[in-house]
């Protein structure tokens, strides 16, 4: 069932300019945060600024960021089949007439996201701390080999996400405020449910929780992974004469396969490999730096 979720993370990142949602929905990160990801989901660890590994003399946040409302507007896999007005008959007041929406999701996992007024906050002085962090918090301090650090988050006065959990999803709204007309009802917070047909999650937010994020991860220098790679692509050869002398026997050694690294777990592995004497405070820069988190980390967040 987690995968359902995937489409909108996706679609989130690429929408909003690389802000993605927390894991579970609606954690709350704040910049300076630190985390790794286990098994699908974001693992707080602490806060750079509660725990002073930065200076508080050095803590430079930004103001609250107005962000570009249209980009946190967006659906995939959504059709309308009705939207109007209609009246319905109370026991008190007699007739009255509200606006009625029909949302129906083509796939499972489409969906449909509105925010109200997006603003975040940010580190606003990352490139001047950034080498301090790397040595703080694989050496000095910490020695974590792997790790997000979220320099910026975002929240919205209200939030509301409707995603499909089977194909031909529906859901229908109703709201009686005026002035709605034919204007799409979805996301306000007067709207109610009348009904809902195969969708996996929906909830509307109205506490301004930063919930988005964005982050620096922890990498490993491109040019020392590259040699490494050459460097285990030739010593895990199986060189056959050496297999000869050492076991001393007639097994059969030429091996059906040469040994490879996936791109994707090179950099665990050479960590894995790297000898004890040689990250230390006056390596760490030659070894690690930072990079944006991004689709791949989303990825990540599915188990892939």
């Amino acid at each position: 069932m987690d995968q359902i979720y995937k489409n909108f993370y996706r679609h989130f990142y690429l929408k909003t300019g690389g802000f993605i949602p927390t894991k579970p929905l609606n954690q709350n990160l704040f910049p300076g945060d630190y985390f790794q990801i286990n098994n699908g989901e974001i693992v707080l660890l602490g806060n750079l600024y509660r725990k002073e590994i930065i200076d508080p003399k050095e803590v430079k946040l930004s103001t609250a960021i107005t962000l570009n409302a249209t980009s946190w507007n967006f659906s995939d896999g959504i059709s309308k089949p009705y939207s109007g007005r209609a009246n319905g008959q109370g026991t008190i007041d007699g007739q009255f007439e509200f606006s009625k929406q029909i949302l129906k999701f083509a796939n499972k996992g489409s969906f449909c996201f509105r925010a109200k007024e997006p603003v975040s906050i940010k580190m606003s002085n990352w490139n001047e701390i950034q080498q301090q962090l790397i040595i703080k918090l694989t050496h000095s301090l910490f020695s974590f080999r792997e790790l997000y650090v979220v320099t910026e988050s975002a929240a919205a006065t209200s939030t509301t996400l409707a995603i499909a959990g089977e194909s031909d999803a529906e859901l229908e709204l109703a709201t009686d405020q005026e002035n709605f007309g034919l204007v799409d009802i979805f996301g306000d917070p007067s709207t109610k449910t009348i009904q809902s047909k195969d969708i996996e999650y929906y909830h509307c937010e109205t506490r301004r929780k930063s919930a988005y994020f964005k982050a620096k991860k922890l990498m490993v220098q491109e040019e020392k992974l590259s040699a490494f790679i050459s460097d285990f692509m030739v010593t895990s050869s199986n060189p056959s004469e050496w297999v000869d002398q050492f076991f001393n026997t007639t097994f059969h050694h030429e091996g059906d396969y040469n040994s490879s690294i996936d791109s994707r777990n090179a950099q665990s592995v050479f960590l894995n490999m790297l000898h004890s004497n040689e990250l230390n405070s006056n390596t760490a820069l030659l070894y690690y730096k930072w990079a944006d988190a991004n689709l791949d980390d989303v990825e990540k967040l599915f188990g892939n």
